[in-house]
Order: C-alpha cells, then sequence, then structure tokens
C-alpha cells in the first residue's frame, strides 16, 4: 500500500533537523511520498531543499494569503526562478484567508489573481487555500484559466455543494485530519459526493492532526488516518482509498509516468 501526502509543511520550524526521523516513520505508515509546501520565499527554499533531498519528496512553492502584504515584484521574480527548479510540481499554497486578515483582503486578492495568471503562464497545477472566503476564491479560479492547468482544494472544509461548484471547475479536492473529527459534518457530507479521480489526502502538518492523535503534533505520517476517515465516510477500504488518492496524485502532479 501507497499514500502520498499531497499537502505538508516537513519544511516547517517543529521538524527541523529531524527531517529524515519523519521521512522514515512516514514510511512505515505506509506514506511513501510527500508534497513539501511553501508560503513565501524562505519556507519556499526549505521545501526546494527537502525535494532535493529526499527521492520520493516534491516541492510546492507560492505565497500563502496571510504574506500577501509582502509579496514584491522582488519576491515574485524569486518566485518565478523556484518553480522552475527540479521536483517543483505546482504553485502554492495560494488563495484567500478571511479567518485571519494576517494580509489586506486587497492585496490576498490581487497576490492569488497574480499567481493564477503566472500557473496559466507556466501551465502548472495550484494549490489553493481558501478559509471564510468561498465566495471569492471561487470567483478569482472561475475568471482564471484553471480549467486548463489545474489545481487542488487543499484541506477542504466546505459542504457538497460548495465541493460540487469546485469539482465543476476541474478541481481536485483534498482532505487533511478535520474530515476525522467528529464534529465536522459538512466535510462528512462532502467526501462522500467527491468522484473517485477527484479525491486526494493530506495532513497540512503540523496543523489538523487527525484522530487517533489528536491533540498532539501531526506528522506527514498520520495520512495514513485521514484515509482511513475517508474511507469509513465513503463506506469504503483503506487500501482502495490509498490506491486511488495515490493514483490522483500523481496525475495532478504530472507523476503519473511513475506508476508504470
Amino acid at each position: 500500500m501507497q499514500i502520498f501526502d499531497t499537502h505538508t509543511h516537513l519544511n516547517d520550524t517543529p521538524y527541523a533537523g529531524h527531517e529524515a526521523d519523519f521521512v522514515r516513520r512516514a514510511a512505515e505508515l505506509d506514506v511513501t511520498e510527500m508534497a513539501i509546501v511553501g508560503s513565501d520565499t524562505e519556507l519556499n527554499a526549505g521545501a526546494m531543499r527537502l525535494a532535493a533531498q529526499f527521492p520520493n519528496l516534491y516541492a510546492i512553492v507560492g505565497w500563502h494569503p496571510e504574506s500577501a502584504k509582502d509579496y514584491t515584484p522582488e519576491a515574485e521574480r524569486v518566485l518565478l526562478e523556484q518553480l522552475e527548479t527540479p521536483k517543483t510540481v505546482a504553485l502554492g499554497e495560494i488563495g484567500l484567508d478571511y479567518h485571519w486578515d494576517t494580509s489586506p483582503r486587497e492585496d490576498q486578492r490581487r497576490v492569488f489573481a497574480r499567481q493564477l495568471d503566472i500557473a496559466a503562464d507556466l501551465n502548472i497545477p495550484v494549490s489553493v487555500h481558501s478559509r471564510d472566503a468561498f465566495e471569492d476564491t471561487y470567483k478569482l479560479l472561475s475568471e482564471s484559466k484553471i480549467r486548463q492547468f489545474g489545481g487542488i482544494m487543499h484541506s477542504f472544509t466546505g459542504n457538497a455543494e460548495w465541493a460540487k461548484k469546485f469539482l465543476d471547475l476541474g478541481m481536485y479536492i483534498s482532505y487533511s485530519g478535520i474530515v476525522s473529527f467528529k464534529n465536522a459534518p459538512e466535510e462528512h457530507e462532502s467526501v462522500q459526493v467527491v468522484p473517485e479521480d477527484r479525491l486526494l489526502v493530506e495532513t497540512d502538518a503540523p496543523y489538523l492532526t487527525p484522530e487517533p492523535h489528536r491533540g498532539q503534533q501531526n506528522q506527514p505520517g498520520y495520512t495514513r488516518f485521514v484515509a482511513e476517515a475517508v474511507a469509513k465516510w465513503r463506506g469504503d477500504t483503506l487500501e482502495n482509498i490509498a490506491a486511488l488518492t495515490h493514483a490522483n496524485a500523481h496525475r495532478i502532479f504530472r507523476l503519473a509516468e511513475q506508476d508504470d
């Protein structure tokens, strides 16, 4: 069995100096591949370093909405260079976050739209963060060329109706540890309507630790428990969810040839 953690932050401070240990622990839980996600110049560089160090790790680089206020022409120049590096498989995480409002919403929308344009120019998929901002996220995605380059709604927290709207744009839907929580009815509802060929799993570690480890620090290996929860709510087996989400990750990240 092989499980692909499509969104994790092994480049973040809690794992510094111990990345190899967490990669090993993940393998013990059948999590064999990971996409390491950046959010600004420094964290992007960390994702790229890990992708270069480990054969089963890949990088996603971009500017998070919380950092949108710091997105400058120089930052974009560096980002464009980072997007051209080997094993960079997507642009992200990008999007909108109206919960924390760390950056002004106008800046968030501007930087999100700009990065969608870059994705279109480079024909690279995107990993989208959307918190308390589905309406504006959907609007900006629908105004972009998303159907051409593709993308992921990362750590999806919407109901079935919103899932269907993003699916209609050609998006993949990725579930994090939230889907394992008892008090997550919208996720339990939406995960049942996602087609098999559009479903993904992730940890978003070090955040959103799934049951049965909720309350502890998350780690990439816990993608296994996310997949177990997805299987439960879909009435499926862990083995099948692992197989189909692994194949889907390879498809959206354009790694499909490695399945042969």
